[in-house]
């Protein structure tokens, strides 16, 4: 029997475990009832990223992105359509960098918008430059492998 996984809620960030066989079946939230994936990436602040970057049991592939930057506001739909694609095997999260400066820093972050791929609580990979879904998909998947 595989282990079970673990997942923060987007909602309430409480951290639930569940079968990995459950994964594609919509689990919710044992204290919310939310829906702990619903095809939309979730917005983070510095401590919620923290939060899922420590106890999600699935890769977290993270948008890090700002409100002045045009591409990223044009990547930000592509974004969307590779969550509806890679959920529940990733989490897909979006972090301003404008709103959370110091984790970019700590980061290395220098340019946006920028892809960073994270499995096991470390940074695996990373692609700078707005692409479309499909190749957001393959770079995840090929990245996760």
């Amino acid at each position: 029997m595989p282990d079970p996984v673990t997942l923060v809620c987007p909602r309430c960030g409480t951290t639930n475990r569940l079968p990995a066989g459950r994964l594609s079946a919509g689990p919710r939230c044992g204290a919310c009832k939310a829906p702990l994936f619903d095809g939309h990436p979730v917005a983070l602040d510095e401590a919620g990223f923290l939060r899922h970057l420590e106890r999600d049991g699935v890769p977290l592939l993270v948008d890090f992105w700002a409100s002045r930057c045009g591409p990223c506001r044009m990547m930000a739909p592509e974004f969307e359509r590779a969550t509806r694609e890679l959920e529940p095997d990733f989490r897909l999260a979006k972090v301003s960098t404008e709103e959370a400066p110091a984790l970019a820093e700590r980061l290395g972050i220098r340019g946006i918008p920028l892809l960073v791929l994270f499995k096991g609580g470390r940074e695996v990979a990373r692609q700078a430059g707005a692409m479309p879904a499909s190749r957001i998909v393959a770079w995840a998947r090929a990245a996760a492998a």
